[in-house]
C-alpha cells in the first residue's frame, strides 16, 4: 500500500499558487515520495532500520544547509524560504520504521498514530507553504488540526481502498479490535469474501473517514486564497474514493475503487467555486 502523500501532484491544480509556493510544494512532495519508496519501492526488501537512520541523518544535513543532491537542495531552499519544521519529516521516517516492524494494529489509536506518521505529517509540512489567509481569524492551531485531519482521512481512505492488495502482502491496516467486534478475523480478510459482517465493518470505517474529511473542510477556507483550490480538489477527490467503495458493494478485496477521469474533471470546477469562500472573519479564538 502506498502511503498517502498528501501533497498536490497535479500541476493544473497548483497554477493559482505563486511560482515560489509551487516549487516548495514540489520539493516537499519529492522528498515524501523518495521516503515512501524506501519501504514501498523496488528496493524495499533490502531496506533496514540502519538505512532509515542514514536517511534521517541526511534530512538533518539538508535542514542545516548541507544538501546531498539537487533534490535535497530543492527542499533545503524551501526550508530557507518558509517556516517549515523538521519534526514532521522525522516523524514520517518513523512511520517507515513502523512499517518494517509492524503489520497489525490492535486498535484505532495504534492505527491513528501510524496514519499520522505516514500522512498526517504531510499536512503539517505543507501549511507553512500553503499559508494562512491574512484576514483569517481562525487560530493557527485549528488550521494545523484541519490539515492533520485531512492527512489522516486520506490515509484511512487509502487503507480502505487497498485492503485486498495489502492482504496479498500479509498486511492488515485495520483495527483488530473493531474487526473482532464484527465477528471478523485475519482469515476473513485473507479469504476476501464480502459478507454482511464485512459490509457492516466497512460502513463504520467509511463513516469515520468522512467525519475526518468534514473536520478538514473547516480549515480549507482559512488558507491563503491561492492555496485553497488545490487542497479543496484533493479533498473532494479522495472523498469520492469512499463513494466508489460503496458503489462496489464494499468489495475492496478484488475491485479497486477509483475515481474516473470524467468525475475528476467535474470535481475541479466545483472545488474552485468552493475555494472562493472567504475565511472566517469572526472567531471565538484568535490566531495564536
Amino acid at each position: 500500500m502506498k502511503h498517502m502523500i498528501v501533497v498536490v501532484k497535479f500541476v493544473p491544480r497548483t497554477l493559482l499558487m505563486t511560482p515560489e509556493r509551487r516549487r516548495a510544494i514540489w520539493a516537499i512532495y519529492v522528498w515524501c515520495r523518495r521516503t515512501d519508496e524506501l519501504v514501498d519501492g523496488p528496493n524495499a526488501p533490502h531496506i533496514t532500520p540502519t538505512a532509515l537512520d542514514r536517511w534521517e541523518a541526511r534530512l538533518e544535513d539538508l535542514f542545516n544547509g548541507r544538501p546531498f543532491d539537487m533534490l535535497d537542495a530543492a527542499l533545503a531552499n524551501t526550508v530557507n524560504k518558509f517556516p517549515v519544521n523538521i519534526q514532521p519529516f522525522k516523524d514520517m521516517i518513523e512511520g517507515m520504521r513502523m512499517d518494517l516492524r509492524k503489520s497489525r494494529y490492535k486498535n484505532f489509536d495504534e492505527l491513528y498514530l501510524y496514519c499520522y506518521y505516514v500522512a498526517g505529517t504531510v499536512g503539517l509540512m505543507s501549511v507553512p507553504v500553503m499559508g494562512i489567509a491574512p484576514e483569517s481569524l481562525a487560530s493557527t492551531e485549528s488550521v494545523y488540526n484541519a490539515a492533520l485531519a485531512l492527512g489522516i482521512a486520506n490515509q484511512l481512505t487509502n487503507i480502505l481502498r487497498d485492503v485486498g492488495e495489502d492482504a496479498q502482502r500479509g498486511r492488515i491496516y485495520l483495527p483488530q479490535d473493531e474487526l473482532a467486534q464484527e465477528g471478523l478475523s485475519d482469515e476473513d480478510i485473507f479469504s476476501g469474501k464480502v459478507t454482511d459482517k464485512w459490509r457492516n465493518f466497512m460502513k463504520k470505517q467509511i463513516k469515520r473517514a468522512r467525519m475526518l474529511f468534514h473536520e478538514a473542510e473547516k480549515g480549507v477556507k482559512e488558507l491563503n486564497a491561492s492555496s485553497r483550490w488545490p487542497v479543496s480538489a484533493s479533498l473532494m477527490l479522495y472523498k469520492q474514493i469512499l463513494d466508489e467503495i460503496e458503489a462496489n458493494d464494499y468489495n475492496n478485496f478484488t475491485k479497486r475503487a477509483y475515481v474516473s477521469k470524467a468525475k475528476k474533471l467535474i470535481a475541479l470546477p466545483v472545488a474552485y467555486v468552493r475555494s472562493l469562500v472567504a475565511p472566517s472573519t469572526i472567531s471565538s479564538s484568535h490566531r495564536n
